[in-house]
């Protein structure tokens, strides 16, 4: 190991001492010293407005300069309105009821022993993510609300916007009197960083939350020694039952797809019952082109709206995070289930039915990790789940499923009352 691998494994491994530090600072600080610090964090993010949109404007200009796809400048890029967004954010999970400490279950023992499952924080979260500048105020806040310190890594695409980002958040946490080491951020590109994060950093970090495309997933799922909480892509379907209200689905579909292409709760596939088709798909590829989406369909959708480009197999598993939607007919409500478990990331997928039973059904046999009955797919977000902000969809199946908000970043232990009873 040369010296500056030396030099990046001592930086790494002091941000792990120190993020100790401030989990145990968050943990024993209370609920209103963790509401206080969040509060003065987003004044603080507003009052840095100008610095963080010239750092962004950098990052910017360097990510067209490389030639970043439009959907990721789309993620990247940051205004007033986006400032002003990721602040109200951050007091909105200010706002959700604090979950250290929370009594989930208690019980008694005919011994008399009193037992309760209660909150508690995990640790130290580090949390590795790409060209999305407003993760950093969403992590930070989400990991004081639940009591946890957290190491961010971005991606070079976002590093100086991020940085604005972490130094306006640490004023706010130091404001109200937590340590600047509750929220720290590696400040460099090397990729050397990431590696030393995933081996623990000599055992002080508990949970790894990667939140970006498919080779940063698999890289931290392959690589991590400690705990992952990842997600899949977000191949997220809409199927059109036969009982559809035609109107619903139509706004549904528009929605799902063209509210904003970019996020990962944005739709990929639409399926339709053959039996509808015919009269409905016209008016919803209609609405669709006029949105400006390409249509990519199978054979049956194409002989009913000839203009659309043909799918081929890659596209039904694909997340596009384009305006690009593919479209498949079905033969009923069985055969979507079975498409969606073929060729979905078990991340987000709604129906539109006006018969129950098939709702139901729907519901019970799509594996998601959220499920929709008559709604947009673009409502697979901690905010409008009313978490007050989200870290990520999880897609796996333990520990937290669907977005991960302050209450998903907490583990439980037991705290056992006693009069004095020995075990005989």
């Amino acid at each position: 190991m040369d010296d500056a691998q030396l030099s990046l494994a001592s930086q790494m491994m002091d941000l792990g001492r120190a993020a100790r530090t401030g989990a145990e600072a968050l943990r024993l600080a209370g609920a209103e010293a963790r509401t206080a610090a969040l509060i003065a964090m987003a004044a603080a993010l507003r009052q840095a407005q100008a610095a963080v949109l010239a750092a962004n404007a950098e990052d910017l200009a360097a990510a067209r300069r490389a030639g970043l796809p439009a959907p990721l400048l789309d993620r990247l890029a940051l205004d007033p309105a986006r400032i002003e967004a990721m602040a109200a954010g951050v007091e909105a999970i200010a706002a959700v009821a604090d979950p250290v400490g929370r009594t989930r279950e208690r019980w008694t023992r005919p011994n008399g022993l009193e037992i309760a499952r209660v909150s508690s924080p995990i640790g130290v979260i580090a949390m590795i993510y790409e060209a999305r500048p407003n993760v950093t105020a969403d992590a930070a806040a989400l990991s004081v609300r639940s009591g946890n310190a957290v190491i961010l890594r971005g991606g070079s695409e976002c590093l100086a916007s991020s940085l604005a980002i972490h130094a306006a958040l640490v004023r706010g946490l130091e404001r109200a009197g937590l340590p600047a080491s509750a929220a720290q951020i590696v400040r460099t590109t090397d990729r050397a960083a990431v590696g030393l994060i995933l081996e623990g950093l000599g055992g002080a970090v508990d949970l790894v939350i990667p939140r970006g495309g498919k080779s940063l997933v698999e890289r931290v799922q392959r690589e991590a020694r400690v705990a992952v909480l990842g997600h899949a892509d977000g191949v997220n379907h809409v199927y059109v039952h036969a009982s559809a209200d035609p109107d619903k689905a139509r706004a549904i579909v528009l929605n799902a797809k063209m509210r904003r292409v970019s996020v990962c709760g944005a739709a990929e596939t639409l399926l339709i019952d053959r039996s509808i088709a015919p009269a409905l798909l016209p008016l919803i590829a209609g609405d669709l082109v006029a949105a400006g989406c390409e249509l990519r369909g199978d054979d049956a959708a194409r002989a009913i709206v000839p203009s659309m480009s043909e799918a081929t197999d890659a596209d039904w598993p694909a997340e596009y995070l384009a305006p690009i939607l593919a479209v498949g007919v079905v033969d009923g409500l069985e055969p979507a289930i079975e498409h969606i478990d073929a060729h979905g990331s078990h991340h987000t997928d709604a129906i539109v039915a006006e018969d129950p039973a098939a709702a139901e059904r729907f519901a019970a046999a799509v594996d998601s990790a959220i499920v929709l009955i008559n709604a947009s797919t673009q409502f697979a977000d901690g905010g409008e789940f009313g978490f007050g902000g989200e870290i990520g969809i999880a897609t796996g199946r333990l520990h937290a499923r669907g977005p991960v908000g302050a209450e998903q970043l907490t583990t439980y232990r037991y705290v056992v009352r006693g009069t004095g009873q020995t075990r005989p």
